[in-house]
């Protein structure tokens, strides 16, 4: 989008919202020439994923629509909400998968977490799946190829304190790791993990989401792809 022409009333001219509204306006500009490369990134690995059900078909439409309507979709500041990271971790020879309750949320879930100042998610998803287990080899799978989101998930995070509800737009990966008695949760991260295989994950109901399901059902049968010796 081609920077607009200055209009009057000018700079010196304007009320302090007029004022506001430029200065935020010019702060959209930016995001916009900024991200043009990841914007253009995650359209495509979008158009090449194939939804699992119709509420992953719906999630992607919604993040293609909220990527186009709001250029600061990649920050926090974006008052409509953010793109997240997360990652379902699978220990490789037992194939049982690792989830740990959310104390705020109050359920249990996969790892992950926000961007900062990132946009490769992909990354965002392993750091974070890093520091919350404190496994020190975690791998993407499948392996011998760039890390691609496995599921693509859009929920909405309740108000808390001055943080208004707002939307995670969370794009999902399979880690694998070999070592799953080295878990060590970092200080101040949730100590409640559990290793399950997935017929007991996917066994616990309504405590997991939809999406959650559906990840770990999508999980189980790629890990299906892995050697059993691995």
């Amino acid at each position: 989008m081609p920077a607009q022409h200055a209009r009057l009333p000018l700079w010196a001219g304007q009320s302090p919202e007029q004022k506001l509204e430029t200065l935020r306006q010019l702060l959209l500009d930016l995001y916009r020439y900024q991200f043009q490369a990841e914007r253009a990134d995650i359209r495509r690995q979008l158009a090449a994923h194939e939804p699992a059900d119709a509420a992953e078909a719906q999630a992607m439409r919604q993040i293609l629509h909220l990527l186009a309507a709001h250029a600061n979709i990649f920050s926090m500041n974006c008052e409509i909400g953010h793109i997240t990271a997360s990652a379902v971790i699978v220990d490789s020879a037992s194939r049982r998968t690792l989830l740990h309750y959310h104390k705020r949320l109050g359920r249990w879930l996969q790892v992950g977490g926000h961007a900062e100042y990132e946009t490769d998610f992909a990354q965002v998803a392993l750091r974070e799946a890093r520091e919350e287990t404190g496994l020190p080899d975690l791998a993407f799978f499948p392996p011998n190829q760039l890390p691609a989101p496995i599921d693509y998930d859009v929920h909405s995070i309740p108000a808390r304190g001055e943080l208004p509800q707002h939307l995670h737009l969370d794009f999902r990966y399979l880690l694998i790791t070999r070592q799953p008695a080295a878990l060590a949760p970092a200080a101040g991260e949730s100590a409640q993990f559990r290793w399950l295989s997935f017929r007991e994950a996917l066994a616990m109901g309504a405590a997991l989401d939809p999406a959650l399901r559906r990840l770990l059902r999508k999980a189980r049968d790629l890990m299906a792809e892995l050697p059993a010796e691995a």
